[in-house]
């Protein structure tokens, strides 16, 4: 049987708004007040057998969404779906009487509301039978037959309150996501850290290493920045005293899309006064191995088909080792030379222009990073790739940072924090000349953060993890698009 056109069933549901109207029926009703969930009846008389409910007279008030509905004549069986789950309606005309026909103008995809009295069918199926019902939103557009077989997937991020409605793994995702951040919160909260708000708009776009979305202010006649990073008003919150302060929120970065990046995406970024790099990593473990306890009741999580062991402690290994380890020789690691040599042979486009640590980073991304499977912390970076980390006293080449690899991917980014305003400022200069050179990403100057410096901020460990990136492994999802409810996409095409 050929399927009618959409632009026809949507005019056949029209016409039953109207039919609706001229009887007198609001489609569009205002307050319902449902008595409980279908969760909650479940939970609470799923237990119980055909007699139960033959004996006793248990009556119930519910709300949802119909997505199934089948018309017996007399009789009608349907399916209404709530936030927590879905049960079984019965529609009897010897029940509804007159009130019975008003069916004929149900569709599905109807939110209604009903009340009636619970009982288990011949086949056992636990079943609201209504003895009254009410139209609280007329559905003009039919749900899609055939969501999951989508080729353009797209279509699921664009239109994600449909996917919400036929695909409950969606919705279960973002119930997990909100967990997640309930952890986290609860987690640091425990810890004894302050949550904090600090702008969205900066004058200045610093903090992180990324090209920034700019905007523009009319009455203060000046340019603003979409905030990269939180990172160095949070510091201006140590230096006011402030010893544990944690910030959830989101970070804008004017970057391509991928499985792996959105350009408005969460962080959540920590400071801690008086600890370093060593003890922010063992916190780190402490915290992820809290919230996938907290999550699962286990350490271990599936993710495709790996099964991710969040049981610490988690393995280090300096950016240099991990390098040597993969296969770049240390001559590359030395010498510029070498190290374009290697870069250019493994296809990697390199500009001429490029310092050594900057190459040696290129490298990392493709040679080490895909094989970082298991929670691992890789550590000791180039100072140029940490212009705002402390160096490391053994060796002031280097400076006391890691980042927290899981599945092939950077979930976290963290440092003993420089607090040394002459050394801030020197590194300052310094992206300045990379920005000079055409280096988008490199930091600017901000004065006032280095005023601030100047009065004194504690020594600290700093710390930011990127919760999309978290939630796609702990939700066992492959890319970031799955984890956010409406990713950035190009404008749809439109006749």
């Amino acid at each position: 049987m050929q399927e009618k056109p959409l632009s026809e069933l949507i005019q056949q549901r029209i016409k039953k708004l109207e039919n609706l109207k001229n009887l007198g029926i609001e489609p569009y009703n205002g307050v319902f007040e449902p008595s409980t969930s279908t969760e909650e009846i479940f939970q609470r008389y799923g237990g119980f057998n055909r007699d139960y409910f033959e004996s006793e007279n248990i009556s119930v008030c519910i709300a949802g969404r119909v997505i199934l509905f089948r018309d017996f004549g007399k009789t009608c069986f349907a399916h209404l779906q709530d936030f927590t789950g879905k049960i079984q309606i019965y529609f009897r005309k010897d029940i509804l009487q007159d009130k019975f026909s008003l069916l004929k103008n149900l569709d599905i995809g109807d939110i209604v509301g009903v009340s009636g009295r619970l009982f288990r069918t011949k086949t056992d199926e636990l079943t609201v039978e209504v003895q009254d019902f009410v139209f609280l939103s007329k559905s003009l557009r039919p749900l899609p037959e055939k969501w999951h077989g989508l080729k353009d997937i797209e279509a699921r991020y664009r239109q994600r309150y449909v996917d919400l409605i036929v695909n409950p793994s969606v919705k279960e995702t973002f119930i997990k996501r909100q967990k997640i951040i309930k952890y986290m919160r609860e987690f640091l909260e425990n810890e004894g850290f302050i949550e904090v708000e600090t702008p969205m708009m900066h004058l200045i776009a610093g903090g992180a290493r990324a090209k920034p979305f700019k905007t523009y202010h009319e009455a203060l006649d000046m340019e603003l920045y979409l905030r990269i990073a939180p990172e160095l008003y949070l510091k201006r919150l140590l230096v006011g005293g402030f010893e544990r302060v944690f910030e959830i929120g989101k970070n804008f970065r004017n970057e391509g899309i991928s499985t792996k990046h959105n350009p408005e995406f969460t962080m959540i970024e920590f400071y801690v006064a008086y600890k370093d790099y060593h003890w922010l990593m063992s916190f780190t473990e402490r915290l992820l191995s809290y919230i996938v306890e907290k999550l699962y009741g286990q350490f271990k999580v599936k993710f495709g088909d790996t099964l991710i062991d969040f049981t610490p402690p988690y393995k280090r290994i300096t950016m240099y080792d991990a390098l040597i380890q993969n296969g770049v020789p240390e001559e590359a690691i030395k010498d510029w030379d070498e190290a374009y040599k290697f870069a250019k042979d493994m296809g990697i486009e390199i500009s001429k222009d490029s310092s050594l640590s900057r190459i040696l980073d290129e490298i990392f991304k493709e040679k080490v990073e895909p094989k970082l499977i298991q929670p691992t912390f890789v550590i000791d970076y180039p100072v140029e790739l940490s212009p705002l980390a402390k160096r490391k006293r053994e060796n002031p080449e280097l400076v006391e940072r890691f980042e927290l690899f899981i599945a092939g991917r950077e979930i976290a980014n963290a440092f003993s924090e420089l607090n040394d305003p002459i050394d801030q400022k020197e590194r300052f200069l310094k992206q300045l000349e990379e920005r000079m050179k055409g280096d988008e990403e490199a930091n600017e100057m901000d004065e006032d953060f280095i005023r601030a410096l100047e009065i004194g901020m504690p020594p600290a460990a700093g710390e930011g993890i990127g919760v999309d990136r978290l939630v796609m492994i702990l939700t066992d999802n492959q890319s970031i698009r799955d984890v956010i409810l409406f990713p950035l996409l190009r404008p749809e095409q439109t006749k």
